[in-house]
C-alpha cells in the first residue's frame, strides 16, 4: 500500500505532537513550494534524500496504441528522481536475522 499525504499528516502530527490541522499545513506548505518550484523549472535537491529534476524532452514521433495513427508528441518538460546515495543503502539494507 502506497504512502498518502494523509498518512504523512498522520506521522508529522505523531513526531512532532502539532495539532493534526497545523501538522496539514506543514505538509501543504511543504509540497506547494516543491511544486512551485518546480513549475518556475527549477531542481530540488533535498540532502540524504535525493533530487527531483526537470528535464526538457523534445518534440518527438509517437503512435496513438488505440487506433495506430501516427503523430508528434509536443515538447514538454518532465520531473525525474535521483536517489541520494544514503537513501538507496537505506532501501537496500538488508535486516538482521
Amino acid at each position: 500500500m502506497a504512502c498518502t499525504k494523509a498518512t504523512i499528516i498522520e506521522k508529522v502530527s505523531e513526531k512532532l505532537h502539532p495539532p493534526t490541522h497545523d501538522a496539514a499545513k506543514i505538509v501543504e506548505t511543504m509540497l506547494e513550494i516543491i511544486k512551485s518550484t518546480l513549475a518556475s523549472g527549477e531542481d530540488i535537491m533535498i540532502t540524504g534524500f535525493g533530487k527531483f529534476l526537470v528535464n526538457e524532452k523534445s518534440q518527438r514521433k509517437g503512435r496513438n496504441p488505440a487506433t495506430g495513427e501516427n503523430m508528434v508528441l509536443g515538447k514538454r518538460r518532465v520531473v525525474t528522481f535521483k536517489c541520494a546515495g544514503k537513501l538507496r543503502d537505506r532501501i537496500n539494507k538488508k535486516p538482521n536475522p
